[in-house]
Formats: C-alpha cells, structure tokens, sequence
C-alpha cells in the first residue's frame, strides 16, 4: 500500500512569476520557472499547461523542456504525457563533505535498519523551513508506509522534521519553529510553540523523535539525526510504518537502533 504524504503545494497559478521580457538570460529565467512550476505541482504537468501558466508559446516550451529532460532535470510519462522533475536536483542540493554525498554516506546504515526492522527507512534533510524526502527503502511487509522522492511532511509533525530541528544551534532553532505554521493535521499534532520547544529539549537529551500518529493517522515514526562535525544535524534517519506495527512500547528499542544507524552513518559521511 503507498501511502502519499500530502502536500502543501499552491496551484499552478498562483506560484509563477511572471517572467520579466528584460532579463539579461531569459532562456535560463524561463527554464528555472519551469522547475519552480513542477516541484509546486502534483502529478505532474502537461506542455500546454506550462505553455499556459507561464504564458509562452508551446513551441518555446517543447525546446526549454527537450533541453531539461535531456540534462536529465525533468522526465515525460509516455502514457500521461506529463512531465515531473526527477532526483538530480535532490540530489545536488544534499550536503557533501570532502567529496563525499549525504545520501551515499547514509545507504549501508538505512540498510542496516531495514534488516533489523523490516520497515520502510527514509532520508530527509532541511531546505529552508522544509523537511525533504531524499532516499527511501521500502518496507519488506506487504502493507507499508512509501512516499515520494521529495515529498515534503511538515516540520513539526514528522519525525525527522523534529530530530532536524533539535540538532539545530538554539537560536536558529527558536528562530525557525517561530517561523513554522503549527497546524493540526491529526488531535496529536503539536500546534503550540512552547509544546514544541519542550519536545525538541526531550528529543536533544533522547538523541531520537517519534511522530505518534501526528501527521497520518495510524502511522508512527521514529528518527535520529546524521550529525556533523559541530553537532548539527544535517539530516534524519526514520522509519515509518502502521501503529500495528511500530507501536508506541517499541519506541525506545527503535530509537536505540535509529540512533545507532546515525552515528554510523555520521562516521562514514565525517570519513
């Protein structure tokens, strides 16, 4: 069973900028406005949606998206026609350390836990205010818990959003959850900001977070933080599965093996 995390995208017309006729590059501008309009939309886009959204002619379009899907930044469904971005920007965006990927670095580790747990392990690391999917291995069990490469769970609802944010430096840390939008997405969701600032306190002396059915029901994770030099995490390490199965008397036996995965994962991504 895939499960899609859900996502906070606008509609295709309200998230483009209109691109300005004086641009010193308006190739590059017009091609940066077709990933702004992918990565905001689900299910992709068709050309004469972009064509549409971005009010240039079908002709430009096909030329700016032949020139993307051959860098390999964009890909067509034959069936649906529709193009979605592909993992080269996730991919690019990961922090890297003396040559060395993130999402390279934390593999042996995520594997490592899914022989030991059997549930789907996921990567995710912060791009501004966001938690985002980097890497994911699926669950061995028949029903589990799969979403897409560069879904976006909210922050304050997520495991890993909330290992990330308590392995931030404190100031950027106060700063960023009193940026965040606290909504509700289930009754156990944190919509407080002191709540919050109390669960990310817990979770720094922990070393791991849990998301008790915060933002799907029935859905529970566990995650601890790949930490840098500094102690700043610079991503999370979860699993996710049903309540069934990754029930609240296991968290702790969870947390020791997600905080284990961690730290190696931090060695290998540190050399």
């Amino acid at each position: 069973m895939k499960m899609p995390i859900s996502s906070s995208s606008e509609s295709i017309e309200t998230v483009v900028v209109p691109i300005e006729q004086e641009s010193q590059a308006p190739a590059l501008q017009r091609g940066l406005a077709i990933l702004e309009l992918l990565a905001a939309a689900d299910g992709g886009v068709t050309l004469s949606e972009i064509s549409a959204a971005l009010r240039l002619s079908p002709a430009s379009i096909f030329r700016l998206t032949g020139v993307l899907e051959e860098a390999g930044y964009v890909c067509r469904c034959d069936q649906s026609r529709r193009f979605t971005l592909t993992r080269k920007l996730l991919l690019l965006g990961q922090p890297r350390q003396e040559g060395r990927g993130l999402v390279e670095s934390c593999l042996p580790a995520m594997r490592e836990v899914l022989l030991q747990t059997g549930e789907t392990v996921q990567l995710c690391c912060l791009v501004g205010d966001e938690c985002v999917l980097i890497e994911q291995l699926a669950s061995t069990h028949p029903f589990k818990y799969l979403v897409d490469l560069g879904s976006r769970p909210p922050v304050h609802c997520c495991a890993p959003g909330k290992a990330l944010l308590a392995f931030l430096p404190e100031e950027e840390q106060a700063a960023m959850v009193g940026r965040l939008n606290l909504v509700a997405h289930t009754p156990r969701s944190i919509t407080d900001r002191d709540t919050m600032m109390g669960e990310l306190a817990k979770i720094r002396e922990a070393g791991y977070a849990v998301d008790r059915g915060e933002h799907f029901e029935g859905i529970q994770c566990v995650a601890a933080p790949v930490l840098d030099r500094h102690g700043r995490a610079v991503a999370a390490m979860t699993i996710a599965g049903p309540s069934s199965r990754v029930t609240a008397r296991k968290f702790a036996a969870l947390g020791a093996v997600m905080k284990q995965a961690g730290a190696a994962a931090s060695l290998k991504y540190l050399g």
